[in-house]
């Protein structure tokens, strides 16, 4: 589990946190020796956006987005972008499992913490102590 921590407001959008976030994941998986490079990134429709699709194959990696409509009438133009509803559907079951892990640790359920930099201790914490759980065993 890479998961690199961007502090914003609460009531900031989480999509331009993405360009933020990529360069640090790319350095975590770095560290850690894993080559990014043809890994497929798959997010919800509030990512799907020209400059997240950029971001993420610029990186040498393949943005898996779900197309968002946002209103519009009709189909947009040009070619469509990647999209593999599998995929999606994986990263979906993936995604809750992680935030049902994140779950057991109760101070990390209810935020508290004022300091944005203290709740993410906590949660580099609960990464840390999830990853020791996977990777030695329970």
């Amino acid at each position: 589990m890479i998961a690199p921590f961007v502090s914003a407001p609460g009531n900031r959008n989480e999509s331009p946190l993405l360009r933020d976030a990529l360069p640090q994941v790319i350095r975590i998986a770095g560290e850690a020796r894993l080559d990014l490079r043809d890994t497929v990134v798959s997010l919800d429709g509030v990512y799907d956006c020209r400059s997240n699709r950029k971001a993420i194959f610029n990186r040498g990696m393949v943005p898996n987005i779900n197309p968002n409509p946002r209103g519009r009438k009709r189909t947009k133009r040009g070619r469509k972008a990647l999209f593999d509803l599998a995929i999606f559907k994986e990263r979906f079951r993936t995604i809750e499992r992680v935030f049902a892990w994140e779950d057991k640790f109760r101070r990390l359920l209810l935020r508290f913490d004022r300091i944005s930099q203290l709740h993410y201790a906590f949660k580099t914490m609960a990464y840390t102590m999830i990853n020791l759980r996977h990777y030695c065993g329970s």
